[in-house]
């Protein structure tokens, strides 16, 4: 923990305004705001018109509660490019994902700190890589460790780590074949007990907030949050339960994923499916969150699925 508090007139970026930056700026607009702060949030040059102002009806929203938008093209931008825009920011939050690209987040990091930007909370929305390490079987993966190397080796930033585990969204994802609802089917990553630890995009954004917000505040460490930590055999009980449905079952273990990723090493979601099977890093109990700690009420998966099922 850090004594030192936030100024006022501090300058926020958000990078990225996708499923996770748009929960992050939910909860930080109405907590910030008043307390004479300014967010800023980067979106794709072609989100904004010709006079600079937001092209989406949620966007344009969040322009009129008092969020400022600029452009920006992360995927074509040099890290040198970066530093004079970051260099007008106190705090970057980045939620930008890997949809630029392998290489993205170090870029990111490296800019923010050149940039000597006062607090960062880099994109390891995640899982914990300090336990998985590097080898994975997920590229990516490998990338965030090293951004943890990077930042932990110097002393200009001050950082802040959010370990979600995967998000909920994701389990239910089609491609990711973990959930199908569609084809109503279960496939356990690694085997039935495998557990996994699961974060709603809504939890993220509110808890990251609240991280934020802190006092002492929260520096230079790692924060585990979680919506829910359950097994596979677990969560086709809730997928059963919620859904009112049967579904087929099956065990994608990890000797199978493998074998599967040295025939198909560039498949990303075949990576993914490998790296949580391993079982390794990717859950904690709830017990070690700071949403339990703080007493904060969370998404669990059958809430979260009551939900989208009435979609």
């Amino acid at each position: 923990m850090n004594i030192i508090t936030e100024k006022a007139g501090e300058k926020i970026l958000v990078l990225g305004v996708g499923q996770l930056g748009a929960a992050i700026l939910d909860a930080l607009q109405p907590a910030v705001l008043g307390l004479g702060r300014a967010i800023t949030a980067s979106v794709s040059p072609g989100s904004l018109n010709e006079h600079g102002r937001p092209v989406s009806p949620r966007h344009k929203k969040y322009a009129e509660a008092g969020i400022d938008f600029i452009a920006l093209d992360i995927a074509t931008s040099e890290s040198d490019a970066l530093v004079p825009l970051f260099q007008q920011f106190d705090t970057v939050i980045n939620c930008m994902g890997f949809v630029a690209g392998e290489g993205t987040q170090l870029k990111i990091t490296r800019a923010v700190i050149q940039a000597g930007v006062s607090r960062y909370f880099p994109w390891q929305f995640g899982v914990d890589y300090d336990v998985v390490g590097k080898g994975s079987g997920q590229p990516v993966w490998d990338e965030q460790h090293d951004v943890r190397t990077l930042l932990r080796s110097q002393s200009v930033t001050e950082w802040v780590i959010v370990s979600t585990g995967m998000f909920t969204s994701f389990l239910f994802e089609p491609a990711f074949d973990v959930v199908n609802l569609d084809k109503q089917t279960v496939n356990a990553l690694g085997g039935w007990e495998t557990q996994v630890t699961v974060t709603s995009p809504e939890d993220i954004g509110r808890l990251t907030a609240a991280i934020y917000l802190e006092q002492p505040r929260v520096a230079n460490q790692v924060v585990f949050i979680a919506s829910e930590t359950l097994t596979y055999g677990r969560l086709a009980e809730i997928v059963e339960r919620t859904s009112g449905k049967s579904f087929s079952k099956a065990v994608l273990s990890l000797p199978y994923l493998q074998a599967g990723l040295s025939r198909h090493p560039d498949d990303v979601m075949l990576r993914y499916r490998t790296a949580f099977a391993r079982g390794e890093g990717v859950w904690w109990p709830m017990e070690k969150t700071y949403n339990f700690s703080k007493k904060i009420p969370v998404q669990d998966v059958a809430h979260w699925l009551q939900l989208h099922l009435k979609e």
